[in-house]
């Protein structure tokens, strides 16, 4: 009985450890990142769309990573994806493969903002070149309008040439499929 007591204080300890391990040394978000990116390649998560909402506000300011001042009204008339992320976020971390390889195929009929809530910029700027994504990334840099929902990341819109969104989503989702992408299609269709 001793012997069954000891060998199991051995392996909580072990376990435990091991977690600790994991947690002081920084890797917690990224290995539940790692996890979570296995959902999102199964395609079980999608977006979820919208029809017949108003039009969104265009009225804020961006950053990129050089330091250019980019007025989000740039992109009006453009069909635009909206991602807000960060990097202290695994189902943020989990979704942006996929949302790169989104780019590498649609970036010549679809605008990317790729918007980091990150307090510390510099581990922003250090994450997405250690990943070498390419996709536009940017901070905020005055206030989001209203009419952006972003109470949880990551939250991803996208928007048609009027501004109107066609897709929202609270959550990781899976972008790059079949019926994304052909709503995408079909947006730059539309005048």
């Amino acid at each position: 009985m001793r012997k069954k007591i000891k060998k199991e204080l051995v392996e909580w300890i072990v376990l435990i450890s091991i977690f600790g391990i994991i947690y002081m040394g920084g890797w917690h978000t990224e290995i539940i990142g790692r996890i979570q990116q296995i959902v999102v390649l199964t395609g079980i998560i999608k977006p979820t769309f919208e029809e017949g909402k108003q039009p969104m506000s265009y009225d804020f300011i961006l950053e990129d990573f050089q330091g250019n001042s980019i007025p989000f009204s740039s992109l009006e008339g453009e069909v635009v994806f909206v991602n807000f992320w960060a990097t202290w976020c695994p189902p943020c971390i989990a979704e942006m493969p996929d949302i790169q390889d989104l780019y590498n195929e649609k970036k010549g009929e679809l605008k990317f903002a790729m918007i980091s809530m990150d307090r510390d910029e510099n581990k922003a700027k250090a994450f997405v070149e250690k990943r070498q994504f390419t996709f536009p990334t940017y901070f905020l840099r005055s206030p989001l309008p209203s009419t952006f929902n972003t109470s949880s990341i990551p939250t991803t819109y996208l928007l048609d040439k009027q501004g109107i969104v066609q897709a929202e989503n609270h959550g990781m989702a899976k972008y790059n499929t079949a019926r994304f992408k052909n709503l995408i299609g079909n947006l730059n269709k539309i005048n």
